[in-house]
């Protein structure tokens, strides 16, 4: 009898499979478009280009850091998206410091604050109600939510609050040394963070097997194929991010001055643009009941935008010389201390309710209004 001849793997067909084609297409044509847009000045329509081309890549590139946390499992698929979405935020952040519109002192500021507002009350609030919706009651591992929220409070404190109480320099600023020491310290603390959740105590980082409750089936993991491609892709994607960044950076200070907004709404929007994609990751596990993680991606992105953004744009700031306003005005202060105490309480029990969710929501909306109508 003769053997059927055995059909050649169509690798390509494959790669396909496990790549969607628009996130193979959007970075190309964001790089496109950076060339076209190289010295022109933008008018209506191509500022709307922009906009959608720069919302269409950030969405690629946390999806092909997805890819890859897939890839090399958890919690370090949590750490990828932390630091793609923080590549992002510096992009952001040093583009429009860098560029000649407006005052940007205290764009890195508003940025992380806006940051850890929006993590620690409409994410953790929008997946705590979600969650509890479904579910009833939430539950997640306390050894690995109350060290996050502790590195979280003492990163917040020592960088948006303490300048405020200084006495070398006046105004909500660090002196040279001050801010070398704050910026070394937040990197320090930070470094070591990841080396618990990743190394040491890294099953306090995982989701724990619920009573009663059905294992789910590992997916298909994917292919090495795949993992170098969403490699290439994700570096193809953060270079549209920072081109498309600078080049919008001048439009997006002129929209707030003609809407006569404070500047402060500047970080609010960039840091919700930069967090939509993993707040979605996010909400996606929490409605699976998988918390932990959920909790592992939202408390990454805050720790990230501290513990690196902060001694990035202090380490460009001293280099360049630019000012840099760090401390918070009253009013935001009393909203971080408020947003670092509720969620202690919420974050150390353990177990959740729609309560809980609803609280932080509220919180949230109030950070929301205040940013527009301080």
């Amino acid at each position: 009898m003769k053997a059927s001849p055995t059909k050649p793997v169509n690798w390509l067909a494959k790669l396909h499979a496990q790549i969607p084609i628009w996130s193979i297409v959007l970075p190309a044509v964001a790089c496109v478009l950076l060339v076209v847009l190289h010295g022109v000045t933008l008018g209506p329509v191509l500022a709307f280009i922009s906009l959608i081309t720069l919302l269409g890549v950030v969405l690629v590139a946390v999806y092909h850091a997805e890819v890859i946390a897939h890839r090399v499992g958890e919690p370090f698929g949590a750490l990828v998206l932390a630091l793609a979405v923080t590549v992002i935020e510096v992009s952001l952040i040093v583009s429009m410091m860098l560029s000649d519109a407006g005052d940007a002192s205290s764009l890195a500021r508003d940025t992380v604050f806006a940051t850890i507002m929006i993590v620690c009350n409409g994410v953790i609030g929008l997946c705590l109600l979600l969650g509890a919706l479904k579910h009833q009651r939430v539950s997640f591992r306390i050894e690995g939510t109350a060290p996050a929220l502790s590195v979280i409070a003492t990163l917040a404190t020592l960088t948006l609050i303490l300048p405020d109480f200084t006495f070398t320099t006046e105004g909500p600023t660090f002196s040279s040394a001050q801010l070398l020491f704050a910026g070394t310290m937040s990197f320090l603390l930070y470094g070591l963070f990841l080396f618990v959740q990743t190394i040491r105590h890294r099953d306090d980082f995982l989701p724990e097997q619920q009573p009663g409750e059905e294992e789910t089936p590992p997916h298909e993991l994917p292919s090495k194929g795949a993992f170098a491609a969403s490699m290439v892709l994700l570096l193809l994607s953060l270079i549209g991010v920072v081109g498309l960044a600078e080049t919008m950076a001048p439009l997006v200070e002129a929209t707030v001055v003609s809407f006569s907004l404070p500047h402060a709404v500047v970080g609010v929007a960039i840091a919700l643009m930069v967090l939509m994609p993993e707040t979605m990751a996010a909400v996606r596990t929490a409605m699976r009941n998988q918390m932990q993680i959920g909790f592992n991606l939202a408390l990454g992105s805050a720790l990230a935008s501290i513990g690196l953004t902060i001694p990035t744009i202090a380490a460009i700031s001293l280099y360049l010389e630019l000012p840099m306003d760090l401390g918070l005005p009253p009013t935001e202060m009393v909203l971080l201390v408020l947003t670092l105490f509720l969620t202690a309480m919420t974050l150390t029990g353990g177990k959740a309710t729609i309560l809980h969710g609803a609280v932080h929501l509220v919180v949230f909306a109030c950070f929301l209004f205040l940013s527009v109508i301080p």
